[in-house]
């Protein structure tokens, strides 16, 4: 075995329960997806697996030659490229051998790896790393570059396991490939934690976190889907069965009290009638009451008992089915002209390049593209930008919403309504509440309990209103901000989207897939999500190099 988890839980400092008795068991070699809804506990997980961080409960039992990539590298920003990789020790006993200082103590640390800083260095290259030297700070990379570091580590270390938390996040086309590649050809162990379907289609096996704990399938993300999608209609079709047994146990329970009210004004006639004593007449009442309130009690019963059983099966039911986002059309006529550029180029001032455009080895005066652009956007057409990490897919998307304009050549834009949605959503302000965040966008003055309804409908119920957006996950951003939409009654002819898959759990994805699905204007997208580029009809695209 390769990791062994047993009765595994994690609890909070506040005492909310994240996970609990939690049980698996996996094979060496298993290549393994871990996923679940944000907030079910993945990362937690991992970093438990990972020995960087305790658990409440439970053991883990864990391969000694393990490797981890972290989704978040702040903690790193204090070392250096060689610390984070976790050769600095090595690096500092080589030099000092070679500097004349060859004490047993040096010789036991480098453990005769002699060549640690070429390979290191080769490590780096080959994830396009090359000229950035061992010893620079982490802090002022990007987070493309970490990424990449820490990825670089696995050729490096060559370990028995490996553990990734969100690996493709940053990474391009190309560097996406170059890991997946990697995946295929390790004989390590590898669990993964990720939405990249591509990536998640490549995995022999998934498992899933929820309330329920860990649940295995045997098969790729596909397969899963469709166990999942089984699953949803059998508990949609017990729920459907509960409500008609509901229904009818109500409809029963409201016949007998009819019958009841009924029989006791026919029973107090018929007893004057027959000139039976009163007392005789209270008492066969009350027998009469008696038995018509055994029966209520077990009508009562049976209803409680369906609603507790609905209550379970609506737990475990999708959210994403109950949210249907419905945009209006554009006003703009489709094949309209939005935009045309004619040898667009740019170059951003002297040492005032975007860092997360320029790549560490470009200088910022030179022109961002090797040839000029030339296009033209029309209402209606969808539009991907592609290019390398560093190609000006961002600067472009600025260029075409005039928040900058080009150095070189000609950017036309016709008149039209934007939004734009990055992977942050930062039209979510995080020191708002969720509903100061709605009314914030409450131009039409809606009443208060319509701006309420709108957040339900979006998944908001009322015990969220009060919660700082700062502390929503992507989903929730992403739900709240096509929640302000709604509200607004504001339709864009343009949907402008920056990665908006980049934050996001797979549940998530599937929302924002099915609203830009639906959605009939024009959308331009940087993405390397594969399959949100093809379940969005976003065919068309500019490769920038």
């Amino acid at each position: 075995m390769s990791f062994i988890i047993k009765d595994l839980s994690y609890i909070h400092a506040d005492k909310e329960i994240l996970f609990s008795h939690l049980h698996l068991s996996i094979n060496s070699g298993d290549k393994i997806a871990l996923t679940g809804n944000n907030g079910c506990g993945k990362s937690t997980l991992m970093r438990i697996l990972a020995g960087d961080l305790s658990p409440s409960s439970g053991t883990v039992l864990r391969p000694e030659h393990l490797y981890y990539v972290p989704q978040h590298f702040g903690q790193y920003d204090r070392q250096t490229i060689a610390q984070a990789l976790g050769i600095s020790h090595k690096l500092s006993a080589l030099h000092a051998i070679l500097s004349g200082d060859a004490t047993e103590k040096h010789f036991n640390t480098l453990n005769d790896d002699w060549n640690v800083e070429e390979r290191a260095q080769t490590s780096l290259d080959s994830w396009g790393l090359d000229g950035i030297p061992l010893s620079r700070p982490m802090e002022g990379l990007s987070g493309g570059e970490k990424t990449r570091i820490f990825l670089a580590g696995m050729e490096l270390h060559n370990p028995t396991a490996i553990l990734l938390d969100e690996p493709t996040n940053y990474l391009d086309a190309d560097g996406r490939e170059r890991l997946y590649n990697l995946i295929r050809r390790t004989s390590a162990t590898v669990l993964v934690i990720s939405h990249d379907r591509t990536l998640l289609n490549q995995l022999p096996a998934i498992c899933e976190l929820s309330s329920q704990g860990l649940t295995y399938y045997s098969g790729n993300y596909d397969f899963y889907k469709k166990q999942k999608t089984l699953q949803q209609n059998a508990l949609t079709q017990q729920l459907e069965e509960k409500q008609k047994a509901l229904r009818l146990v109500r409809k029963v329970a409201r016949e007998v009290e009819e019958r009841k009210a009924k029989q006791n004004v026919r029973g107090e006639k018929n007893s004057i009638k027959k000139g039976i004593p009163r007392i005789m007449m209270g008492a066969l009442k009350n027998n009469a009451e008696n038995s018509s309130s055994r029966l209520s009690s077990i009508h009562a019963e049976k209803a409680e008992k369906l609603q507790t059983e609905m209550a379970g099966i609506k737990s475990l039911l999708s959210q994403t089915d109950k949210l249907k986002t419905d945009f209006n059309t554009s006003h703009l006529h489709t094949g309209k002209i939005l935009i045309t550029a004619r040898n667009v180029n740019f170059h951003y001032p002297d040492h005032t390049a975007s860092p997360a455009e320029t790549p560490h080895t470009e200088t910022a005066a030179k022109s961002l593209w090797a040839s000029p652009l030339t296009f033209q956007l029309r209402s209606g057409d969808r539009l991907s930008l592609k290019g390398k990490n560093g190609s000006g897919k961002t600067t472009l998307l600025k260029l075409i919403m005039g928040e900058l304009h080009p150095t070189d050549g000609v950017m036309e834009r016709a008149g039209f309504t934007s939004v734009y949605l990055d992977q942050e959503y930062s039209l979510v302000r995080n020191e708002r509440s969720v509903l100061q965040q709605a009314e914030a966008f409450n131009h039409r003055h809606l009443p208060e309990h319509e701006v309420k309804t709108i957040l339900n409908r979006y998944l908001f119920p009322r015990d969220v209103w009060n919660k700082p957006c700062g502390k929503l996950s992507g989903g929730e951003k992403m739900r709240l901000s096509f929640c302000c939409l709604m509200i607004a009654d504001n339709t864009p002819d343009m949907f402008i989207l920056d990665e908006p898959t980049n934050n996001l759990d797979i549940e998530s994805i599937e929302i924002i897939t099915a609203t830009i699905r639906d959605y009939a204007g024009t959308v331009i997208a940087i993405s390397h999500d594969r399959e949100f580029l093809k379940d969005t009809g976003i065919e068309r695209e500019i490769l920038l190099e």
